[in-house]
């Protein structure tokens, strides 16, 4: 059962990689066929990219560390506030800016968590 079951994440693994590469050729496709590279077409990439990397990890120690879905948020927000230009209202802008700010605290809290200073010593 628990064979079956890692075959079956392997073949979702595989499906998601074979996508993203898919995702990742039709928006050089997009590009070139528009003679264009915009700022967010490079963040969509590099969510292409962090989307390929968890993917390796995740065949690679059966874990994902949680720091790269963070990484990845950030950019689809950074993405999104490039993409809304300056048409959108200026209330959401600072509302998806406090949105990478907290998820940027997040991943900084994550950090913090391995330094030596937070260790417990097991003295009282």
């Amino acid at each position: 059962m628990i064979n079956g079951i890692k075959f079956f994440e392997k073949i979702i693994l595989v499906t998601v990689l074979i996508a993203t590469v898919v995702a990742i050729g039709n928006e050089f496709m997009f590009m070139y066929s528009s003679q264009e590279v915009t700022l967010a077409d490079l963040l969509l990439l590099f969510i292409y990219i962090e989307v390929v990397q968890m993917v390796r990890e995740y065949w690679t120690l059966d874990r994902i560390r949680i720091s790269i879905p963070l990484f990845i948020a950030i950019t689809a927000l950074a993405r999104y506030i490039i993409l809304q230009g300056k048409s959108g209202d200026p209330s959401f802008l600072l509302y998806e800016a406090g949105a990478i700010l907290m998820i940027a605290i997040a991943v900084l809290i994550l950090r913090m968590r391995k330094l030596k200073i937070f260790e417990d010593s097991g003295e009282e």
